[in-house]
């Protein structure tokens, strides 16, 4: 194995006992599982998995106590990005405006996961990409609004696992509650007036995304995502703008009616 693809590995390790610790909402103090257990459990030797470690002490995640195991250090690290966006939702619930924020925020976001993604993705990861997408194309023929929504979440949160960037992964984690809600709320607008076509021109744009990084083709991702989000943005304006004019129509003929 070549030092690379150790590394790569490494990096993986990583990304996979941050994860261990969001899911099982470990805290300061708390220990993590052992090195053979790590190993069994991500199914890899203890090198990666002594490596990962190793990453995450220098950090300040985690530390050992010499014949007493591993354990978190600091929790704020690993939910810094939850706890950051989080008053975004009710401003969000306030005011549905703030999702053009967050379409900025996932261009921003978006065209460097997929980039990334296209680059480094593994056979594991292309593979978890394709059932979020094959998933999402159930619910959607379901009309299943919700899950639908849910999955099409999942779906951009599996592309950004496979940039293997802790750092991306991490914001895209956090962001992951904001993106659900805005995802609903935009597929609801979008859906509004043309359900059967907008259905079938997301699953088009989805899956023009999912191939390019399938093929390794990074800038075709990149190009990809950004139209998919460039459809999004102009068919809620689009939407919007029929409801405002709806409306006003509606304001119009009440006053006709007026003596």
């Amino acid at each position: 194995m070549t030092t690379n693809a150790k590394t790569r590995l490494s990096d993986q390790i990583t990304e996979k006992i941050i994860q261990l610790i969001q899911e099982e909402q470990l805290q300061p103090g708390d220990r993590i599982p052992s090195e053979r257990q790590l190993a069994d459990q991500l199914n890899v030797s203890r090198v990666p998995i002594r490596e990962a470690l190793r990453t995450l002490s220098s950090q300040g995640v985690l530390f050992t106590r010499r014949g007493g195991g591993t354990f978190v250090q600091k929790s704020d690290l690993i939910n810094w990005p939850a706890q950051a966006i989080a008053p975004l939702e009710q401003l969000l619930s306030q005011d549905p405006l703030y999702r053009y924020d967050v379409l900025e925020a996932r261009r921003a976001l978006e065209a460097s996961t997929v980039w990334h993604a296209a680059m480094r993705a593994t056979q594991e990861d292309k593979k978890r990409i394709k059932q979020c997408f094959d998933i999402m194309v159930e619910h959607q023929q379901n009309q299943d609004t919700e899950l639908s929504a849910r999955a099409d979440a999942h779906f951009h949160l599996a592309i950004a696992q496979a940039s293997h960037n802790v750092v991306l992964l991490q914001i895209m984690n956090g962001l992951f509650q904001l993106v659900f809600s805005t995802v609903k709320e935009n597929r609801r607008a979008m859906f509004e007036f043309d359900n059967a076509r907008e259905v079938e021109i997301l699953t088009q744009q989805h899956e023009a995304v999912m191939n390019a990084i399938l093929e390794g083709n990074a800038d075709l991702a990149r190009d990809q995502i950004n139209r998919h989000l460039d459809h999004v943005q102009a068919k809620v304006r689009q939407s919007e703008e029929n409801n405002a004019r709806e409306q006003r129509l509606s304001r119009f003929n009440h006053q006709l009616l007026q003596p």
